[in-house]
């Protein structure tokens, strides 16, 4: 199944695109220079129907993610933990595999669809993961660390606000760019639930957060709240 889906990629392959692409993302490792809807396209065609077992399903993941030659192959690996018929495989012992894909995929590309899934899991499994993701929020690792700030931006009305200010707040002082976005993304993505109680955390907050997550922050909040 690797082998089949390396070979689709390497057939779309476009090295013109591939280099800009590589530069644009600061990519150490390769593109074949395949368009994300392409490569979703390919990765369905190779993965849909293929019947595996949640041992498998990890293995294959893994497999693809660590033997990966070139970008487009590692998207290819996030598609296939998203893929709802696997769902009933992610479980918060898949914690180990996501941390993995985390520390050593190490850029936003990667990092927020994990982002994504772990959401999905904190709010089936709230008991689970909550401690796991405030852990993560004084994390060496700045990857950990936005992971914990961005995993509700889906939750809606589902937000546990108590939980996402706590894993903010040890992040306000940090000046690194990828910290700072998660933050406003975040508070952003909870106004279109509350934009009153975003712009209050933005008022008591004025002299903490800094001026990128506060601009972010304040995108869905109506001015006449501000």
């Amino acid at each position: 199944m690797i082998g089949r889906l390396r070979g689709q990629m390497k057939a779309a392959a476009n090295p013109e695109k591939a280099a800009g692409m590589r530069a644009y993302m600061k990519s150490t490792m390769p593109y074949y220079g395949i368009n994300m809807p392409e490569v979703r396209a390919i990765s369905r065609e190779v993965f849909d129907g293929s019947a595996m077992t949640c041992s498998e399903w990890r293995e294959t993941i893994l497999e693809l993610w660590r033997g990966a030659r070139h970008r487009e192959e590692r998207y290819a690996a996030l598609i296939l933990l998203g893929m709802k018929a696997h769902r009933e495989c992610v479980q918060p012992d898949l914690m180990p595999m996501l941390e993995e894909l985390i520390v050593t995929g190490a850029w936003w590309d990667y990092v927020d669809e994990v982002a994504h899934l772990i959401g999905q899991m904190l709010r089936a499994f709230p008991a689970e993961m909550k401690p796991e993701m405030r852990a993560w929020s004084t994390d060496e690792n700045i990857w950990k660390r936005r992971v914990s700030i961005i995993c509700q931006i889906s939750s809606k009305g589902q937000t546990d606000l108590a939980l996402l200010y706590a894993n903010i707040d040890p992040n306000l002082a940090d000046r690194r760019f990828f910290i700072r976005k998660a933050i406003g993304w975040a508070l952003r993505a909870y106004a279109w639930t509350d934009p009153s109680e975003v712009a209050r955390y933005v008022r008591e907050h004025e002299q903490l957060l800094s001026g990128l997550s506060r601009r972010e922050a304040l995108k869905n909040v109506p001015a006449a709240l501000r």
